[in-house]
């Protein structure tokens, strides 16, 4: 079995399942079958709008939102599929807080279904900021279908890694 780097934390007989798609040619029309449209979020404005969007029909109550880019420099298979910054100032008697949100670049081409699980995850750390039970009760909340969207966001990752080859 190949090495299955962006499902390491998953069960065996999932990077298995895996493995067989991939190697029968079988993956790339698994996902082209399941997610057909790219989404038309493409550039740093627009995704902007977009993570606000989603921020305030589930989170209106959180630290507002301060940046938001498309990242080319942002290693997936190290880093993240994207990241979230958060940082506090004191500000005479307030409290400032500065919110960024960073997506991998690579996702310019993702279907919308994944954009949306990466950013529903980075959103979810402005309320909580470790991978706990809570944490994926809020992505769930956000969108009902994360846990299947993260293990096919990344299938799409290993397919396009592989397909380089």
């Amino acid at each position: 079995m190949k090495p299955m780097n962006y499902l390491a934390g998953y069960p065996a007989h999932i990077q298995q399942q895996a493995n067989e798609l991939l190697d029968s040619g079988q993956l790339e029309a698994y996902l082209a079958r399941k997610y057909p449209a790219p989404h038309q979020v493409q550039s740093d404005k627009a995704l902007y709008s977009y993570i606000n969007e989603l921020k305030n029909d589930y989170m209106r109550n959180s630290a507002p939102l301060s940046q938001v880019r498309y990242d080319s420099k942002l290693n997936v298979l190290q880093q993240a599929l994207g990241m979230h910054t958060y940082q506090s100032r004191v500000h005479g008697h307030k409290l400032k807080s500065h919110n960024s949100i960073t997506v991998a670049a690579l996702f310019k081409q993702a279907p919308a279904e994944f954009l949306r699980m990466i950013v529903v995850h980075e959103l979810a750390h402005f309320k909580e900021k470790e991978h706990n039970k809570a944490f994926y009760k809020l992505c769930q909340h956000m969108e009902p279908a994360y846990h299947q969207l993260e293990l096919d966001t990344r299938l799409w990752l290993l397919w396009r890694d592989s397909s380089k080859t």
